[in-house]
């Protein structure tokens, strides 16, 4: 897939619950231009063009970035930090997409500019429907201002 024409970036490293993720929004044709990476410091790289990503400086940004907040090397948290710290990214729809319930990784979340912080059903019809609707309204529905 084409490093420039990411629409969705979904940063998960549990793999099973990442498979169920894409499978939800294949369903509803929202995976065709989905990157899937699965480690913070990769995720930071994608998201700011470096390294391996250095190609995608001047590519449009992602419509949604769906976060885990437990991830290996930088935590979901730190990325939303660097994300909404930046002029060029600080307007991309992030939803928290965790099975944190801890209060205070949902207070610190929307302290620094989270848009919505989900909590992963259990049950995986319930979390398929969840993902679609996320999908649909974000990269769909949502109207952003133009970069």
């Amino acid at each position: 897939m084409d490093h420039n024409q990411v629409e969705i970036l979904f940063v998960e490293d549990n793999h099973h619950e990442a498979e169920l993720t894409i499978r939800s929004l294949k369903k509803h044709n929202l995976a065709n231009k989905l990157k899937h990476i699965d480690d913070g410091a990769e995720a930071l790289d994608f998201i700011f063009a470096k390294g391996e990503y250095g190609d995608r400086l001047n590519s449009p940004e992602p419509k949604l970035i769906i976060l885990d907040l437990k991830l290996p090397k930088v935590d979901g948290l730190e990325i939303l930090r660097q994300l909404k710290a930046d002029e060029k990214t600080k307007l991309i729809p992030v939803v928290v997409l965790t099975s944190s319930q801890e209060e205070k990784d949902i207070v610190e979340s929307y302290k620094l500019g989270v848009n919505s912080y989900i909590v992963k059903p259990v049950n995986f019809e319930t979390f398929g429907k969840a993902v679609a609707d996320l999908g649909l309204y974000w990269v769909i529905l949502n109207h952003r201002p133009d970069a």
